[in-house]
């Protein structure tokens, strides 16, 4: 059961994503109500048959003040593809700060690449620039409705009305 679930708030604003079980618990409880189904998947008990959800809205709704996506190690990877933003290599990866931070860069989502140990080392106490090494992408922070589209792994085709807008990333 590793497949996901939409969770949206009573206002049908994107909250998160959550596992199966717990989708259907939050139905099951009357705490959520199905919104989108799975055409090739039923949960099954011993005497009945229920729809696997892909959409659950929650009944009550959930203030949250900020949604942001949390800025580390494991997002920024996924942001990047899981890549070297110098040479496209998908092993032995690591934080890169884009203006080093000897040199004032910050920790943030606008100066943090993925790269691999050997181009992390190549640059140093450079700028991409003076280093000669070129990005594939610049880096940006997402935002939270395009980091559970694009970033989260894959995306139930059901989910695509509640996250179609694209929001401009730079």
């Amino acid at each position: 059961m590793g497949r996901k679930v939409l969770v949206l708030n009573q206002d049908y604003s994107a909250l998160g994503i959550c596992s199966v079980p717990k989708a259907f618990l939050l139905v099951y409880l009357n705490k959520a109500e199905l919104v989108a189904k799975s055409q090739g998947f039923v949960l099954r008990t011993v005497d009945d048959e229920y729809p696997s959800p892909t959409v659950i809205r929650l009944h009550r709704y959930i203030h949250l003040p900020y949604k942001g996506v949390m800025l580390n190690r494991q997002n920024i990877f996924k942001r990047d593809g899981n890549r070297c933003q110098y040479c496209g290599k998908h092993e032995d990866l690591t934080l890169d700060h884009v203006m080093p931070k000897s040199r004032g860069g910050k920790t943030n989502w606008d100066n943090l690449i993925t790269a691999c140990k050997r181009c992390n080392s190549q640059k140093g106490d450079l700028t991409p620039e003076e280093a000669g090494m070129k990005l594939y992408q610049r880096p940006f922070k997402p935002s939270f409705l395009v980091f559970l589209r694009d970033f989260s792994g894959s995306v139930e085709e059901t989910w695509m009305p509640f996250l179609a807008k694209r929001e401009k990333m730079y």
